[in-house]
């Protein structure tokens, strides 16, 4: 068994009180006289006993209290010494603020129930107005100090819960702050993928097929369109730079891409994909082109632009469709391509554009399906289907 270590600011209360009662004890100052034990010496007894719990006060506050408690008894017996009686109050106030939760709960209403209990006893002992006097001095030596040490502990509690719940809401705000870095860091690759993607892939079929072929006529039309889509993608660029760096105080906000832009896309299309003996054809069934959110239509549009940069890059010659359809409050798009092993140059792929489809999808709750399928004449296609679900109230206000 090991022996507490005591504090080395109780160590030197300690040391403090027992100096100071040797010195009362020295100059002949005591409390009372006429005890049991008369004797000076025997003063010094309890008052050493008091000084070895009051180093104890914070390492074994329960052994401390005990201790202390035996002492004081022991005091009332000699002529008594005002340091053993402070360096106790003392005690019992450390009792209560480092005391288990249990012993704090339970000394203040014990030291209450003693005070009661010796007032009474003296009341009816004494049967005069001395024994109220009693009963204040034990009230202001034990319950007083258990009360004060009870309210410290409360603010002390308080204030650790207080602290608590402060670093928690540091962290969570912290794990808000990176799950939002998260998000726009996805929001803003998706962004750059599809309006770039496109471009870039018909640069690469088309420098692929000057390369390839000998021929001025073709390897001129083949510039004329890397030429284009250059540009185009380098505005874009520029575009989505500048908004980064903005921070939008004093800028117009940028046009959001909608469906209304969609003709412009598959005729984009159509001109990359002609080299490819690719065709183009859309077919927007929605009810008179009824407006949808802005969320559902940006990305009901990049899903169609990025299936559309998909079959520049590995659809067989044939006829890619585009199907809009809006009905049973959701937006469906579909886009089929001819698939097969594709003749002649192709344009890499790393499948991120499905990766930023299925996250577009998923933030609006809808399903997507993409894979080979066989079509009603027997031709292998690759499809496209997403459904996008629209609430009501939003249809409502478009």
């Amino acid at each position: 068994m090991t022996l507490p270590r005591p504090h080395r600011h109780d160590l030197l209360i300690a040391l403090a009180g027992l100096s100071v009662g040797v010195l009362l004890w020295s100059f002949g100052l005591f409390t009372t006289g006429g005890r049991i034990f008369e004797q000076h010496w025997a003063a010094l007894v309890p008052l050493a006993v008091m000084a070895g719990a009051e180093a104890l006060r914070r390492a074994a506050p329960q052994t401390a209290l005990a201790t202390g408690t035996l002492a004081i008894v022991a005091d009332q017996f000699t002529n008594g010494n005002l340091c053993t009686v402070l360096m106790f109050t003392d005690v019992v106030y450390a009792a209560v603020v480092y005391g288990t939760p249990a012993q704090a709960r339970r000394i203040p209403y014990t030291t209450a129930l003693v005070t009661v209990a010796t007032t009474v006893a003296f009341l009816v002992w004494w049967q005069n107005a001395l024994a109220l006097l009693v009963g204040v001095i034990t009230g202001l030596i034990s319950f007083l100090p258990a009360v004060t040490g009870s309210i410290v502990r409360n603010h002390r509690e308080a204030a650790e819960s207080a602290r608590l719940r402060a670093e928690q809401t540091a962290l969570l705000a912290e794990m808000d702050r990176a799950q939002a870095v998260v998000a726009e860091r996805a929001r803003m690759a998706r962004e750059l993928h599809d309006m770039v993607a496109n471009h870039l892939s018909a640069i690469a079929i088309h420098s692929t097929a000057a390369l390839s072929l000998d021929d001025p006529g073709t390897t001129r039309q083949a510039l004329s369109v890397i030429r284009e889509n250059s540009v185009a993608g380098l505005a874009e660029m520029r575009r989505l730079i500048g908004l980064l760096r903005d921070s939008g105080a004093e800028r117009e906000p940028a046009a959001t891409a909608t469906l209304a832009g969609l003709d412009a896309l598959v005729g984009q299309a159509r001109a990359n994909g002609a080299a490819s003996g690719l065709r183009f054809a859309l077919d927007d069934a929605r009810r008179d082109g009824a407006g949808l959110p802005a969320p559902v239509e940006l990305a009901a549009y990049r899903i169609v632009q990025e299936s559309l940069t998909n079959a520049l890059k590995h659809a067989v010659p044939g006829e890619v469709r585009v199907a809009l359809a809006h009905r049973d409050g959701a937006l469906r798009v579909t886009v089929t391509s001819p698939y097969g092993q594709r003749p002649g140059p192709r344009a890499p792929g790393s499948g991120a554009g499905l990766v930023g489809m299925r996250e577009r999808v998923a933030l609006l709750g809808g399903s997507l399906e993409a894979g080979p399928v066989t079509s009603a004449g027997g031709a292998r296609e690759w499809r496209v289907r997403a459904e996008l679900p629209v609430r009501a109230s939003e249809e409502e206000r478009a």
